[in-house]
């Protein structure tokens, strides 16, 4: 697509040199930027060019650069948490259910290689569609987003709050979402994915995603077939009755060609069981 009404792309290099004007948008992978109509906008962001590092790791966070690719994030493994060198081969390298929820949620792209390799974590989280399926991923991990503002400050808020609707976020005007940090208690947790589509190659209808932590902590979060994330957390695990009766009561989901609410509502229902069983 062509953008008619861009007049300047600006690459900054450094923190600093960020300003994002009110007919400007951040551009990171591009992949749905470039993919519509764009009347009115006139100047692109480039942010890719800042050399943020895709994943590293924190005493306390498994902390994702808004520029990492999905490509990047779908070859994350437990070593990703090693601060030693572990030899290839060794035994070491299996996928522990939380993090095969990374592959489990780059693969519900159903896009090409290109895609893969321009597609952001922060790009899919910001675009705020409801099948953005790095939403229910970083939602699913109780991951938090670190903002920038414009003025040079920054602030975090869970990304169970940035997205607020469809295609609506909690960003004001100028900021720009630099990463977003995933506990590493979530990563001890067993966890379970379900999705869903109308077709093989279809989008997303519903995704729901369980996690069970060690203290017994238990989360739902629900995702794909509602216009923002919805999250279910008890401290233990919850009888059918009372998740049916919960997921149930959900009043936000989406309506469009790729399922109706009432088919979104009643596999919902059926995969929560389901994981519900799985984690006990």
């Amino acid at each position: 697509m062509d953008l008619i009404d861009v007049q300047e792309t600006r690459v900054p290099s450094t923190r600093a040199e960020i300003s994002v004007g009110p007919s400007e948008k951040v551009l990171a992978g591009g992949t749905w930027l470039f993919s519509v109509p764009e009347t009115g906008l006139t100047g692109l962001v480039d942010i890719t060019r800042l050399g943020w590092a895709p994943v590293t790791r924190t005493e306390s966070a498994l902390v994702i650069a808004a520029t990492c690719t999905v490509a990047e994030l779908s070859r994350l493994t437990p070593l990703a948490l090693r601060t030693d060198p572990v030899r290839a081969g060794s035994g070491e390298e299996s996928h522990p259910d939380p993090f095969a929820l990374f592959w489990q949620c780059a693969n519900s792209f159903l896009a090409s290689f290109k895609i893969w390799n321009m597609a952001t974590v922060g790009g899919n989280i910001a675009l705020a569609l409801p099948a953005g399926p790095m939403i229910s991923l970083a939602v699913s991990l109780d991951a938090e987003a670190l903002i920038w503002m414009p003025q040079g400050g920054e602030r975090r808020i869970p990304v169970a709050d940035l997205v607020t609707g469809v295609m609506q976020t909690a960003l004001a005007p100028g900021e720009v979402l630099r990463e977003i940090a995933i506990p590493l208690a979530s990563l001890e947790s067993r966890a379970g994915f379900r999705r869903i589509a109308l077709n093989d190659l279809g989008r997303t209808g519903t995704l729901v995603i369980a996690r069970r932590a060690p203290t017994g902590e238990t989360v739902f979060t629900v995702t794909g077939g509602t216009s923002h994330p919805v999250q279910l957390r008890f401290d233990g695990l919850p009888s059918a009755k009372v998740l049916q009766a919960l997921v149930l009561a959900i009043d936000c989901w989406y309506d469009d060609a790729h399922g109706s609410p009432d088919w979104r509502r009643a596999m919902s229902v059926r995969f929560a069981e389901q994981l519900r069983l799985e984690l006990a």
